[in-house]
């Protein structure tokens, strides 16, 4: 990447971020829209960071919280100015940006969907959540507690791999408690 002092680079880099912003569809956390931003251009982090805010202090990006993660949304006045702007996006980026897009949402999101964590409370004390987001909602989620750090690991390593197969029969016991 071209130092920060070259204005063409500035607004390329700041036409990328808004051109993925518009072709995701959706808000899009701030992990997931840098992943997309270096699979096209080989931007640097910090870049990146100052980029995002200057675009969010005009107003053509949004920033929201919404479950323990900011969420990042192109505006109206960020599709204007995108529209008025294109023309200065290489091709190959858009190409780049339009082919990278949906395999890094699916992908994040498909990661994103198993979480499970424990905190400790005390030595014999650990609490412990576990659930599935899907479109950044909770669908389910099930607390409870360990009586120690390997049984806490234990549950969420059980969690992470078999959540899939757990939910359904956690669900059906709880729709179908009176039958036995």
């Amino acid at each position: 990447m071209k130092l920060a002092s070259d204005d063409e680079t500035l607004a390329e880099n700041k036409v990328l971020i808004l051109y993925i912003l518009n072709q995701s569809g959706k808000p899009l956390t701030n992990d997931v829209l840098y992943k997309i931003v270096l699979a096209v251009n080989n931007m640097n982090y910090f870049y990146f960071q100052q980029f995002t805010l200057d675009l969010i202090n005009v107003g053509y990006i949004l920033s929201f919280e919404k479950e323990d993660h900011t969420l990042y949304q192109i505006t109206e006045n960020g599709k204007t100015t995108l529209d008025l702007t294109l023309d200065l996006l290489p091709g190959i980026l858009k190409l780049k940006a339009d082919t990278h897009i949906k395999s890094i949402i699916d992908r994040s999101e498909e990661e994103k969907s198993i979480v499970a964590e424990y905190t400790p409370v005390s030595e014999n004390h650990y609490n412990i959540v576990c659930k599935i987001v899907e479109d950044n909602e909770t669908v389910f989620e099930i607390k409870t507690f360990a009586g120690s750090r390997e049984q806490a690991k234990e549950i969420v390593h059980n969690w992470e791999s078999n959540a899939y197969s757990i939910y359904p029969k956690v669900l059906d016991i709880l729709i179908n408690s009176n039958e036995n």
